[in-house]
């Protein structure tokens, strides 16, 4: 008897057929895709999807005739700025009445927020959470039908994982591989765990069939995805963990691998030994760190302390001495003294990191740290984060002129966005290398000479 897994896929590719079939789909398609690559890994999938369906990638949300937002809600302003873009849809409705607009991902699986468009945005014609994304054509198909509005969000705790499902690489040299979904952690600040979920691994078999196959079609560069890969396999007795996964994919000569993101807290000895020996895995590591002071880490639940992550960090450039980190920070968190901020910057000032994201807090419904009490008024965060920033640019710029006269190994991918004499790509440490080339360099990994140093990105001299 098929399992569940089975049934729904066979549901779903019976109702891309159907809807291939019908002379009044949507012609055309366009996606926009919020938050982190996650969601663009999943907008790979829905326009798999939507391409099976018949339909064609517009070149412009203007000219399409299917708008679909794949949304995040970690932070208030992506929340803001996708409900603002689905709104300037409805005057473009008025050019062309035909359009069918789309929400789904995170922010639809906050709770309140599927009440919240029934309420207040009439014109969505379909709206579903992420644990609802395996069931779109079918809530596509319904919408067909009934040309009324659908909307449907699971209230499920975990992940179902569907594989075989279609999909539509963004580039043909990099791609990403879903290693698992959700998260366990419950960061009081967070929103993850509520939207996407308990944590649940895909089967190491289909990861590395997955691998061999992108090797197989060219691809050079892979990321492997996950709220926190360190904890992949936890949940499936006698699979694989996480640095075995690495170790074996590295094995199967892979150009390049990279991962993220990773919790501070799971980076174990293991995992450093392996990327201190693998010949693919990429010299450059997105660490988390949120804050600089132990108090405010127990707060945001973060279950490690400023000295275990100096550890990690000093252990990891003992395996890896070039090793380029990023991170993330978060500033004026509920109860953030001065004092504690200036630990935020002495700790940026120790791991000088290549590159950080920071981001002033923004509670966010139904999570504990939007219970807890506001004392960080809005022009002090400001004014803090940018302190912050104006330190990690310095630092970035040292680092990168650190660079200038090594070679580095550079994976081309596109034209420079602002020379188009020049043509771009990563290095092994995931800055961005601009050089002179013609389109002839695209998906080749090529040794460069640093020339230069941007304020975030390189210049280089191709020596092949």
């Amino acid at each position: 008897m098929p399992d569940k897994e089975e049934v729904l896929i066979q549901e779903q590719q019976e109702a891309i057929s159907r809807i291939a079939a019908r002379e009044d789909r949507p012609l055309s398609y366009y996606i926009v895709t919020y938050g982190c690559q996650m969601n663009v890994r999943d907008s790979e999938t829905l326009a798999g999807m939507l391409q099976n369906m018949g339909m064609k990638e517009a070149g412009d949300r203007r000219t399409a005739d299917f708008v679909l937002f794949n949304t995040c809600c970690v932070r208030e302003n992506a929340e803001r700025r996708a409900l603002g873009n689905v709104t300037w849809l409805k005057e473009i409705r008025k050019e062309n009445p035909n359009l069918l607009i789309a929400v789904c991902g995170c922010m639809i699986q906050e709770p309140g927020m599927a009440e919240k468009i029934i309420r207040q945005y009439p014109f969505i014609d379909l709206a579903f959470g992420t644990h609802n994304l395996p069931r779109f054509p079918m809530l596509m198909e319904k919408l067909l039908n009934s040309r009324r509005r659908v909307i449907e969000v699971s209230d499920q705790t975990r992940m179902d994982i569907y594989e075989g499902q279609p999909v539509v690489r963004q580039s043909p040299h990099e791609a990403f591989i879903t290693i698992m979904y959700g998260c366990n952690n419950f960061c009081s600040y967070c929103i993850v765990p509520y939207v996407r979920g308990r944590e649940v691994s895909r089967e190491s078999s289909h990861i590395i069939k997955e691998a061999e196959e992108l090797a197989a079609s060219g691809v050079k560069d892979i990321t492997l995805l996950g709220q926190n890969v360190n904890s992949y396999g936890l949940d499936r007795p006698g699979e694989l963990r996480f640095h075995e996964l690495l170790a074996f994919l590295d094995s199967i000569g892979i150009e390049r691998i990279r991962f993220m993101t990773s919790h501070p807290k799971d980076i174990s000895d293991e995992l450093i030994d392996v990327m201190g020996k693998a010949k693919h895995v990429c010299h450059a590591l997105h660490l988390p760190v949120q804050h600089g002071s132990n108090r405010v880490l127990h707060d945001m639940n973060r279950r490690y302390t400023r000295e275990h992550y100096l550890d990690r960090v000093h252990k990891l450039r003992t395996a890896v001495p070039d090793i380029a980190l990023s991170t993330d920070i978060i500033v004026g968190y509920p109860g953030e003294t001065r004092e504690e901020f200036e630990e935020t910057l002495s700790l940026v000032r120790e791991v000088r990191y290549a590159s950080a994201f920071t981001f002033i807090y923004s509670p966010r419904v139904g999570t504990p740290a939007a219970r807890m009490p506001k004392t960080v008024s809005k022009e002090e965060a400001t004014a803090r984060i940018e302190e912050l920033i104006a330190l990690q640019k310095s630092i970035t710029a040292e680092t990168l002129q650190g660079m200038v006269g090594e070679t580095h190994r550079v994976l081309f991918t596109e034209q420079s966005r602002r020379n188009s004499a020049q043509f771009a790509g990563k290095n092994d440490y995931n800055i961005t290398v601009n050089a002179d080339a013609d389109e002839s360099v695209i998906g080749r990994i090529l040794p460069v000479r640093i020339t230069a140093a941007k304020e975030t990105t390189l210049q280089g001299i191709i020596l092949e």
